[in-house]
């Protein structure tokens, strides 16, 4: 049957059906099922339209290896894994595999034809003929030895693996793979002891398994699969970790049927004889769904899938029962009598469907004048070649088309006009009669449809049918039946059988080589023998015309072309064994052994040495600890009259197992609509099955809220319950949250978010479940249980308890579930450290120094354990670092990279995208191909790895990429030229190209295959992750690090050990830690395909969709060696891996944890540099200034991306590098939240006040996370909506900003007196602790200048030099932030290229800004890279920036341009030329206020700088008096905003400008904005 089809139906029409899982969300399963065929297919050609694809042999047994590895640990089975691969098949699953065959090889062959033609050279080596995997090859004899090593080497190694018993079925026993696990489940069924709760888990890609699977009637059994994707041409992956699975839950299946059916439990009611029993009505709707065709057998005439078969099918099946006095299908006995009624109810769709096609092949004949003909004639017969023993005319090549024609015409010369009259006045039944022989005559090559003829076809069918239920209830009845047509009668003549006898002969089954003769085309024929290959390409062979090379294949209804039926000939079982008998001599000692049945193979751990296990090829050797016993298929066939059918006594339905959904335990209706249920992601077109849940009874007596819920556990997301805790409940007004310490056990806040959260859950319901919840009064908040613990408690005792997430989601009462039985088997194996810490066990240290340190248990002690830890350097990734910040920055422009180029943006973006022609094929037709570079694709939102890059929806490009766009400009100018000219129009090949056009065409095809861009797997734009130089990079530096383990030997308390046995679920080590780029791990996870212990390095983060899932965020990471089942993620082969954070250990973050409290060196550095994100291309808020050079040299560069690192309070103080730095703890205000920034302001000033409440409300969330009952009040809660968690925005409001007057007026020189030229100076003494200078010369100097300033000498202030060094270079503009604590101010410098440094408190914001400047200027000295150093000789400032006090006392305090820097871009400039000088604005000074400051600070003239960064003033207008009449009112004053930055870049709107001199100048302020071009960077004191 079409497998998407019927999986894709049945998931739409019940959407609670499958789900989405991952790993950790897999419930407990007893056994694992493994249908092995779809992983061979799988991991052996994953791109099948690619004719350029190759693969060796090592690889697929290396990838097969690695995803049963996957899967046995995502399911870890508890008790038996059965891997099954199909072996020898019956006779009627032969001509199914035989069409597919001979279509993959025919269609492997057009690919490659195809390819040719373009001029595509194939590689050298052999494609891998997929029709191989086929039991009798050498292939597979080759896998199952490799299998069998895999299966040892597991079992002796693996300790998940030792507990099981682990089953091979090999090619070599014959049945499919599916059903042999049928067979065995049909065992354990019969055993005596079977448990009838043992939970199934059955992995295969069949849509018939969900049929297999029910047959079973055990209520707990699941089906695994990887997702299915739906698109024309979607690729498949053979990684699966980039794989999602569906767990499609037969629990729920059956639940839905009962509903679909739910009609007849009225009508069975008036049948005495009858009742309503799910089981029967289970095995009747199996039967049903045999009608709609499968492997064995045809769909009967117009019932198809997608075209609505199966709600016909139930609507008859709802009518007739009742009438029928029983079930149709009993146990996997036909009822005839009961079958027959209900064919006849069916046979309406015969009718219904020929009065809709008669009228229009009536209208078409009347037309044309011919006869219509609505069955297309078809021929699958096989044509026979001469031969001594037949003597029949040759037609081997007659064209099977061509004869259709010719049957057509043949029929049309014979068909008289009286019997054209007579067949238009026919009455209707002769009319369908006539209809239906055109049919039989057609379709089924019958040459006359006599009754003998329609009587052979209703018998036939109906043997097929109860051939179907005996493979599926009972096994193989019989290994030679066959339905032998390709179509199947019409349902109106499937009648008169109730009298029918149904016998089998067993038989057996063929032996390999004769289903390969069987099954295989001549293009496979080198799979064979060689002494086989004349019989299938000879012609004198009597089989011969049983392999042609052309054949038809005919939709008959469907829609997609895979559907089709492929008309091969169905070969004669007699003449095939006649014809082999000769070759069957020639055989091989070999051969002979790989066409012989063998039995299936079973394993079980033993502690005896078995010896040496040598690998088959490819792999090494290991010692066995696997003892095989092989059995034989036929002793774990049962009779069927031991067989054990419907229901297993003592079957638990009203007992809830976890991870087995179901829809009990609430009250719900349910009705057929068309939702558009998006289960796959696109709107369903059917109907769909939505539930309406009805209110909780014993909630929902009135609108109270259920306080009672309060701090207990409920199951929240029916039917997929979730275990969970209730920490609030809520109504639209109020919110009751769960408090231990107040008395009445809750405390009560406002409710303000009850509408977005409801909407978030109500969506995801609605659209994806199909659950309606109605009205929706009370919201619970629950906590979700993501694991089990083993908690370490006084007395040297062990417990095992729930872990509950720190997140809270919201879910409405009416979907949760209270009070229900739970199956719990979780029981704690461990009552004493010593169990846990066993003497000789290993672990992992949690504690610093030596944090994520393997070690080994010596002794365990009362309350610690002593251990011997390994310890290990770490590799220094400095290098690495610096080529992936200049990656980062080496990315241009669109217009810098066209530039180089000398081409236009326009031509050089088409290039770089998709670029469609309209081009002639060989055939002559018209095709638009692509014959663009494809580094970018914007509907896909993807980027090509190293080449291109997308920030804030600009497009970024590489020296390759450009280098790229070169050499196709070199090879293909005509293109460049066109789209200059007429790239508006549509481009045609002929119009590009002079002559030779669409070859030409075909050229730029072949060659842009060669380009290493070709099969470069794209990039979701905006992925954190490093470049594959960097990745090189980190693997040589770790390659050359030598490690030195040393023994320390050291006592550990219990919790600040690891083991992996102490945790379960989605728990990580440590759910503190925090990973990033660059961070070194430690794998912790055993059994799994990373060997434990192994580390790595993270080079990349895969964010969850949902930022509050962290469970489901992924790490890429490259590991200091090889190991099998390692990927190639941007690396070496087999070194990378993606792993969950539940999975290692951060070594990295250890070490960030110890420098963060002792201080050591670069620690704040580094942290300030991971908030930066100015330059940062990978980290947390993109900025795409980071790459263009223009908008960094400016001194008036946006900051707004820039998040402020300020330090919380902290008394602890460190030598940090060369300069003293105050080691706290800084925390990121991220002013882009609960903060409207304006485009004409510097940031506010954090407010110190707030981020004191913020650390508060941090250590609150920390002592939440040690006492799971108590609640946060402080915080905002964290909602989620649905299954995905919704938080609300984090506490961080805009900062509170006060205006310091006094600090302004100091700032601004405000002075009482106006007519004066020469502004009155104050002195004061510097009263700040003197400043710790690093050990150089430069720092030396700078030390020496500050020990002048205190002796009132001039000099160039360190604030000057480090503005004036970096705007000379055009490197940027340093910034600066201030925090005031209980030392006075704190002065923190952001550098243009990311660096923070924080200085040394001071007495006022001046003097911080210098101790500040002076260390910056020190480090810089002393950095080691080239770019970052001071020169020998430091720019001279602007000599207003640092004039002494007495010449500045000269000249009224003023406000500059910068002239230079407007000289260089004079380009650039707008509005006339002298307006770029340096103009000066007299300032009216303020009189209020100034007097009570004048002595303080007429001490600090020596120490104060004559320079200040104005980020030290607080952006805060300043209303103006109008006391002075010469005074402008501010209204009259601007802003002047940088078209590049965005920044405020002129006059502070407070400013006075007298009515004097100052008018003309206050008149240029009063100009259009677009003509304003002042700069400014500092204020200067007097």
């Amino acid at each position: 049957m079409g497998v998407p089809k019927f999986f894709r139906y049945i998931s739409e029409r019940y959407p609670c059906l499958s789900e989405f899982v991952r790993d950790y969300q897999i419930p407990v399963f007893d056994n694992l099922y493994l249908d092995m065929n779809g992983i061979i297919h799988m991991c052996s050609h994953p791109d099948d339209n690619n004719p350029h694809f190759r693969i060796t042999e090592e690889k697929i047994f290396a990838d097969i290896f690695h995803y049963i590895e996957v899967l046995f640990r995502m399911i870890k089975p508890q008790k038996i894994f059965f891997m099954a691969v199909d072996g020898v098949a019956p006779r009627a699953k032969m001509n199914q595999q035989r069409g597919r065959r001979f279509r993959s090889a025919k269609d492997a062959e057009k690919l490659e034809k195809e390819a040719l033609k373009k001029g595509e050279k194939l590689p050298d080596v052999e494609r891998f003929d997929s029709n191989c995997i086929t039991p009798g090859t050498a292939f597979m004899a080759r896998l199952h030895e490799q299998l069998k090593y895999f299966v040892v080497e597991k079992i002796s190694t693996d300790k998940m693996w030792k507990k099981c018993k682990v089953i091979l079925s090999g090619h070599e026993t014959p049945g499919e793979g599916e059903h042999k696990i049928m067979d065995y489940i049909r065992y354990l069924r019969a055993q005596p002891g079977y448990d009838p709760n043992t939970r199934h888990c059955l992995y295969g890609l069949d849509a018939d398994l969900i049929m297999l699977g029910l047959c079973t009637h055990d209520p707990h059994f699941s089906l695994l699969r990887e997702e299915v994707k739906f698109a024309k041409k979607a690729k498949r992956s053979n990684v699966p970790e980039e794989i999602r699975f569906y767990l499609l839950h037969l629990s729920l299946m059956r639940e839905y049927l009962e509903l679909e059916f739910a009609p007849l439990k009225e009508k069975l009611k008036n049948v005495p004889t009858m009742e309503f029993d799910i089981e029967k009505i289970i095995d009747d709707w199996i039967l049903m769904g045999f009608l709609v065709g499968n492997d064995f057998i045809p769909n009967l005439p117009n019932l198809h899938i997608a075209n609505g078969a199966l709600p016909v099918l139930y609507e008859a099946y709802i009518d007739v029962l009742p009438t029928l006095n029983g079930y149709i299908n009993e146990a996997g006995t036909l009822n005839l009598e009961r079958f027959e009624k209900f064919m006849k109810k069916l046979a309406n769709i015969d009718q219904k469907n020929f009065e809709e096609t008669q009228d229009d092949l009536l209208y078409m004949e009347r037309k044309t004048g011919r006869k219509q003909t609505f069955h297309t004639p078809v021929q699958s017969k096989p044509i026979i070649s001469d031969s001594p023993e037949n003597n029949c005319p040759k037609e081997t090549n007659k064209d099977p088309k061509l004869a259709a024609l010719i049957a057509e015409t043949d029929e049309w010369d014979c068909t008289s006009e009286d019997e054209s009259d007579k067949l238009s006045s026919s009455n209707e039944d002769e009319a369908f009669k006539s209809f239906k022989d055109e049919y039989y005559r057609n379709k089924l090559e019958f040459q006359k449809v006599t009754p003998e003829v329609m009587r052979e076809q209703a018998e036939g069918y109906v043997r097929a049918i109860q051939w179907n239920l005996n493979y599926y209830y009972n096994g193989v009845c019989s290994w030679s039946w066959f339905y032998p047509h390709h179509y199947s009668p019409y349902i109106s003549d499937v009648k008169g059988f109730a009298n029918l006898k149904i016998d089998f002969e067993l038989g057996k089954p063929f032996k390999p080589y004769e289903q390969l003769l069987a099954v295989l085309p001549t293009a496979s024929k080198n799979l064979l023998p060689k002494c086989y290959h004349h019989l299938m390409t000879e012609e004198n062979s009597i089989i011969k015309g049983y392999y042609p090379e052309e054949f038809q294949t005919d939709l008959n209804g469907k829609r997609q072309e895979w559907e089709a039926v492929v008309l091969v000939p169905f070969i004669d079982e007699e003449v095939l064994l006649e014809a082999m008998k000769p070759c069957n001599k020639l055989l091989s000692i070999e051969e002979v052994k790989r066409n012989q049945h063998g039995p299936m193979l079973v394993y079980e751990y033993t502690d005896d040495d078995l010896g040496v296990y040598e690998a088959p090829s490819y792999f090494p050797s290991v010692q066995n600890q696997a003892r095989c016993i092989p059995v034989d298929m036929e002793e774990i066939r049962v009779p069927k009259e031991k067989l054990i059918k419907g229901a297993y006594p003592g079957a638990c339905f009203d007992v809830f197992y976890p991870g087995f959904p179901t829809l009990k335990h609430l009250r719900y209706t349910a009705e057929f609509k068309k939702a558009k249920i998006k289960v796959f992601e696109m709107p369903s077109r059917n109907d769909n099955m939505i539930l309406k849940i009805m209110p909780n009874e014993q909630y929902f007596v009135d609108e109270s809220v259920p306080i009672d819920l309060l701090g207990n556990t409920v199951w929240v997301g029916w039917p997929h319950l979730v275990e969970a805790k209730v920490v609030a409940v809520s109504n639209k007004k109020q919110k009751y949250i769960f408090c231990k310490n107040e008395s009445r056990g809750y405390k009560i806040e406002n409710q303000v978010l009850f509408d977005s959260e409801l909407e978030g859950i109500s969506h995801y319901y609605r659209d994806r479940m199909g659950i309606e919840l109605g009205k929706t009064n009370i919201l619970v908040h629950v906590q979700l249980m993501t694991g089990r613990k083993y908690v370490f408690t006084s007395g040297r005792r062990v417990t095992l308890e729930k872990q509950f997430s720190k997140i809270t989601s919201a879910y409405p009462l009416q979907s949760t579930v209270v009070d229900i039985k739970v199956h719990d088997e979780y029981q704690s194996a461990y009552t004493d450290i010593a169990d846990v810490f066993p003497n000789g066990s290993f672990c992992f240290s949690l504690t610093c120094p030596h944090y994520g340190s393997q070690g080994i248990v010596i002794e365990t002690g009362s309350n610690q354990v002593k251990v011997s830890l390994s310890l290990v350097g770490e590799p220094n990734f400095l290098t690495a670092q610096e080529i992936d910040e200049k990656l980062k920055n080496s990315y241009l422009s669109l217009t810098s990279a066209a530039s180089q180029l000398s081409i236009s943006n326009y031509v050089f973006s088409r290039i770089t995208g998709s670029l469609f022609v309209s081009t002639r094929t060989l055939d002559g037709s018209l095709k638009s191909v692509n014959v663009g570079l494809d580094l970018k694709f914007n509907k896909k939102n993807q980027e090509t790895p190293g080449y291109t890059r997308k920030l804030e929806n600009t497009w970024y490009y590489t020296e390759k990429a450009v280098d790229l766009v070169r050499r196709y400009y070199d090879k293909f100018p005509e293109i460049i030229d066109f789209l200059y000219d007429r790239g508006n129009e549509d481009l045609a090949s002929d119009m590009i190209f002079e002559d030779g056009g669409d070859e030409k065409v075909r050229s730029i095809q072949v060659w842009l295959k060669t380009l290493p861009t070709y099969n470069i797997e794209r990039r979701v734009c905006g992925t954190v992750i490093l470049e594959p130089e960097v990745v090189a990079e980190i693997e040589n530096i770790v390659d050359q690090f030598e490690e030195t383990p040393k023994d320390f030997v050291m006592q550990v308390k219990p919790q600040l050990l690891y083991k992996p046995e102490i945790q379960m679920g989605t728990l990580a080590p440590d759910p503190l830690s925090t990973t990033k780029l660059f961070d070194r791990i430690v794998n912790v996870r055993e059994g799994f395909t990373v060997p434990l212990g192994l580390k790595g390095t993270v080079i990349g983060v895969h964010k969850s969709a949902s930022s509050l899932k962290t469970e489901d965020e992924m790490y890429d990471v490259v590991f200091d060696k090889v190991f099998a089942g390692g990927l190639a993620l941007n690396c070496s082969e087999y070194k990378g891996y993606r792993l969950p954070k539940s999975s290692f250990i951060n070594l990295t973050h250890g070490k960030r944890q110890m420098e963060q409290k002792m201080g050591i060196p670069g620690t704040l550095r580094a942290l300030a540099k991971e908030h930066h994100s100015v330059s940062s291309f990978n980290g947390g808020t993109s900025n795409s200034e980071s790459i263009s050079p223009r908008k960094q040299n400016s001194a008036f560069a946006s900051f707004n991306k820039t998040p402020l690192l300020l330090p919380a309070p902290s008394q602890n103080k460190s030598q940090c590098g060369s300069a003293q730095i105050h080691s706290k703890q800084y925390q990121q205000l991220n002013p882009s939240h609960g903060q409207q920034k304006s485009k004409n302001t510097f940031y506010y000033m954090a407010d110190f006040t707030q981020t004191v409440v913020d650390s508060k409300v941090n250590k609150e969330n920390s002592m939440l996370q040690k006492n799971d009952d108590s609640v946060n009040v402080q915080s905002k809660q964290q909602i989620s909506k649905g299954p995905q968690s919704l938080s609300q925005k984090p506490i961080n409001s805009r900062p509170k900003s006060e205006v310091n007057t006094d600090f302004l007026k100091r700032i601004l020189n405000i002075q009482s007196n106006s007519n004066t030229n020469k502004p009155h100076v104050q002195n004061s003494t510097n009263q700040s602790k003197s400043y710790v200078a690093p050990r150089t010369d430069t720092a030396r100097s700078y030390s020496r200048n500050s020990s002048k300033r205190e002796h009132g000498t001039n000099s160039t202030s360190a604030t000057a030099s480090l503005l004036s060094y970096y705007q000379s270079n055009l490197l940027g503009c340093p910034r600066y932030t201030y925090l005031e604590d209980e030392d006075g101010f704190i002065a923190q410098v952001a550098l243009p290229n990311g660096k923070v440094i924080s200085g040394k408190p001071a007495r006022t914001r001046e003097e911080a800004s210098e101790n500040v400047a002076m260390d910056t200027l020190a480090i810089l000295q002393t950095s080691r890279s080239s770019k970052d150093g001071l020169p020998s000789k430091f720019p001279v400032p602007p000599t207003k920036w640092v004039q002494d006090k007495q010449s500045q006392n000269k000249l009224p305090s003023q406000i500059f341009i910068n002239k230079s820097h407007q000289v260089q871009m004079k380009q650039h400039q707008r509005g006339p030329q002298n307006w770029t000088d340096y103009d000066r604005k007299e300032i009216e000074p303020k009189s209020y206020g100034y007097a009570q400051h004048s002595s303080r600070l007429s001490t600090n003239t020596n120490n104060t700088p004559n320079f200040v960064p104005l980020q030290a003033l607080k952006k805060k207008q300043v209303n103006r008096t109008a006391t002075n009449p010469n005074k402008i009112h501010s209204t009259n004053s601007h802003y002047v905003k940088d078209d590049q930055s965005g920044m405020l870049n002129s006059t502070v709107q407070a400013m006075d400008f007298s009515k004097g001199p100052g008018a003309e100048n206050r008149q240029r302020y009063e100009k259009p904005r677009r003509y304003r071009k002042t700069r400014i960077a500092a204020n200067f004191n007097k």
